[in-house]
């Protein structure tokens, strides 16, 4: 996917995050996170859209922390996001293709580095804003799904951070099924993960569902559709993996 698209996809999920937030009320609970209201969910993805573009509008070269959600609530802190989303998605679209700044996952570029991570950030935390809602939630193509897991399997997965270790060698598939060439063998040690986008060798346990629902199954928002063979390798994704 182009940059162009990803900006696209952040602007669009922005908007359905806060009209899903809007309609569900700043107090209901957010059944995909369970210790957070739709309250926390805003002031949470907010504060994020405002560090992003901090980042590409100012040109910072280094890490700098998030600050903090301001004390406001209902009416004013629908505002409040959709300020700020408004505001990163302009900062996107306004910054210049090789601008230079910190970031944190490998990338063509800052630049397509932000407005990746925030596409995905963003539409993740839509799907949470629509199950406080309730009703069904909305769709999620599924070339730019397949993309967010390769995001979150060779991206997040891949650094010394990762708590998805194992004292045995396991070995993870993971397994679209809309999409042509989305399959990833993930490699489980007492280091960090290793994927590889492909289906070579044998497999412990394979995870297979359209693109979609693994995406919100490996961001522990949905059950995985399917699995096969050893289902405690599964389980170890479901019980270390967040982020």
């Amino acid at each position: 996917m182009e940059t162009a698209e990803f900006l696209e996809t952040l602007d669009r999920e922005g908007r359905l995050l806060a009209a899903a937030a809007e309609r569900a009320g700043t107090d209901a609970k957010v059944p995909t996170c369970p210790d957070w209201t739709v309250r926390d969910l805003l002031r949470h993805t907010g504060v994020v859209h405002r560090w992003a573009a901090g980042f590409v509008g100012d040109g910072h070269a280094s890490p700098r922390p998030m600050g903090d959600p301001p004390g406001l609530d209902g009416t004013e802190l629908l505002a409040w996001f959709r300020a700020g989303h408004r505001a990163l998605v302009e900062t996107l679209a306004a910054a210049p293709s090789d601008v230079e700044c910190w970031h944190f996952l490998p990338a063509p570029s800052p630049l397509a580095f932000w407005t990746r991570r925030q596409a995905h950030e963003t539409t993740v935390h839509r799907i949470d804003a629509e199950a406080a809602r309730g009703g069904a939630p909305g769709e999620i193509a599924s070339e730019f799904a397949a993309d967010g897991v390769d995001e979150l399997l060779r991206g997040f997965h891949a650094r010394a951070r990762s708590r998805v270790r194992s004292e045995r060698p396991r070995v993870l598939r993971v397994r679209a099924t809309d999409v042509d060439g989305a399959v990833w063998t993930v490699r489980l040690t007492a280091e960090p993960p290793v994927t590889v986008r492909d289906d070579s060798g044998a497999a412990d346990c394979e995870v297979a569902g359209p693109a979609a629902q693994l995406y919100l199954s490996l961001w522990n928002r949905l059950p995985f559709p399917s699995v096969t063979g050893d289902a405690s390798v599964a389980a170890l994704w479901r019980e270390r993996s967040a982020v």
